[in-house]
């Protein structure tokens, strides 16, 4: 799905304002709120928007310890595993990778002592093999979509209008 200019401009102004109502967007963009609303919709059924909503800090939810734990599975438990990783509250995310394991989690705790209670009760799920974990120490780049949507937008707008692909009406 490719984004033009004007959804880039959108997607922006979302990011850097994610509090403000859909007709101060189109006011701010000089568009028509149904245009604005209509290209809202395309992207959220295109999949480029995925959700609203606030950013919690783990951190302030008393979860200052963040670490990456790579988790080896046995062979056909993956989807089991993984199944199992989304009961562990303090899995914020998990994927599955090439490389060394099968699956990377990023994992909030507590303190030292909770990060390894959380790293046992893994290692006790059927067909988990083991465990590697790794420690952040600081978050050296936050988070962030906005360069990722300025790039798409820079390569949008140098692409010649006949090559897009005709929007539906």
């Amino acid at each position: 799905m490719a984004v033009d200019e004007l959804d880039t401009r959108i997607l922006r102004l979302l990011l850097e304002q994610p509090r403000t109502s859909v007709r101060e967007y189109a006011r701010v963009l000089g568009i028509a709120r149904g245009t604005l609303q209509a290209r809202l919709d395309r992207m959220e059924r295109d999949g480029v928007i995925t959700g609203t909503g606030p950013f919690l800090s783990p951190a302030a939810l008393g979860h200052p310890v963040l670490a990456f734990v790579h988790i080896e599975v046995t062979q056909g438990h993956l989807d089991e595993v993984g199944d199992a990783l989304a009961a562990v509250p303090e899995i914020i995310e998990a994927f599955s990778i090439t490389g060394g394991g099968d699956l990377l989690t990023r994992v909030a705790a507590r303190d030292n002592g909770h990060l390894e209670d959380v790293i046992q009760r893994l290692i006790q799920l059927p067909g988990v093999v083991r465990t590697r974990t790794e420690m952040a120490l600081r978050e050296r780049v936050p988070h962030r979509l906005l360069p990722l949507v300025e790039s798409v937008g820079r390569a949008a707008a140098k692409e010649p209008r006949e090559t897009r692909e005709p929007r539906e009406r």
